[in-house]
């Protein structure tokens, strides 16, 4: 492997530590491949919640409600989810963090990759965990339908409910809500340009400043014999007369 020169008035030394900075990075690619591991774990749960559905289903026919039946697939669209929240992860933060994957021109390239960085990411995954937070708080507000001040039994599910978990479930939910709003907002203020003629110097007169700068410099740097002057001068009055 050749050795990188140094840049231009650095030390080998301060260059090497950089490099070392640098080449850290590299630390992040065993967590993404940790998450990769979780989602197959993901993978092999949603498999069994299907295959309990189909058996409630089919064996137990009796048993099963319609809300029942709406919160085993909410549960089933909640694993996909956080699935997506690890795809986006993963492949987002990779290409962000770690290195490029170069999937320019790819058939299969998400379309949100093209055009990724920090903040992008940022908004994505708060939208995918409001996502998140929509079905828990849909699977809470079927299984509450019918509940008073003193709480909830197990009617579908095996777990209580009162009315202050309730509330705080509600808050929590417009809490993200409110904090994807300011992620979207702050990216949109990053990429603010200010409109033609505001902030821009020579914006309202259409002159470009660098190379207004640049006519000024060369006709300072220009220089005018004497005895050329001398002889413009002369030529002018012999016209004249």
């Amino acid at each position: 492997m050749s050795s990188v020169p140094p840049p231009a008035g650095r030390s080998l030394a301060v260059s090497s530590i950089g490099y070392m900075i640098f080449f850290s990075r590299w630390l992040q690619a065993p967590l993404y491949l940790g998450l990769i591991a979780a989602q197959m774990i993901y993978v092999w749960v949603f498999v069994q919640e299907l295959w309990h559905l189909g058996d409630d289903v089919i064996n137990h026919s009796a048993d099963v409600t319609e809300a029942s039946v709406m919160l085993a697939v909410l549960g089933l669209i909640d694993v996909v989810m956080i699935a997506n929240l690890l795809i986006m992860v993963i492949i987002g933060g990779y290409e962000t963090f770690v290195s490029k994957i170069n999937l320019n021109g790819h058939p299969d390239q998400p379309e949100w990759l093209s055009h990724v960085n920090a903040n992008v990411l940022k908004v994505k995954l708060a939208m995918a965990i409001i996502g998140i937070s929509s079905i828990h708080l849909l699977k809470t507000f079927i299984e509450v339908g019918n509940m008073t001040d003193a709480g909830s039994g197990q009617e579908v599910t095996d777990e209580a409910y009162t009315s202050l978990g309730v509330f705080w479930q509600v808050v929590i939910h417009m809490v993200f809500i409110v904090s994807a709003l300011a992620l979207a907002a702050i990216d949109r203020m990053s990429k603010y340009t200010p409109p033609l003629g505001h902030g821009a110097p020579g914006a309202a007169t259409g002159v470009d400043p660098a190379g207004s700068a640049q006519s000024e410099h060369r006709l300072t740097d220009a220089y005018v014999a004497p005895d050329a002057l001398s002889r413009a001068a002369g030529e002018r009055e012999i016209s004249r007369l």
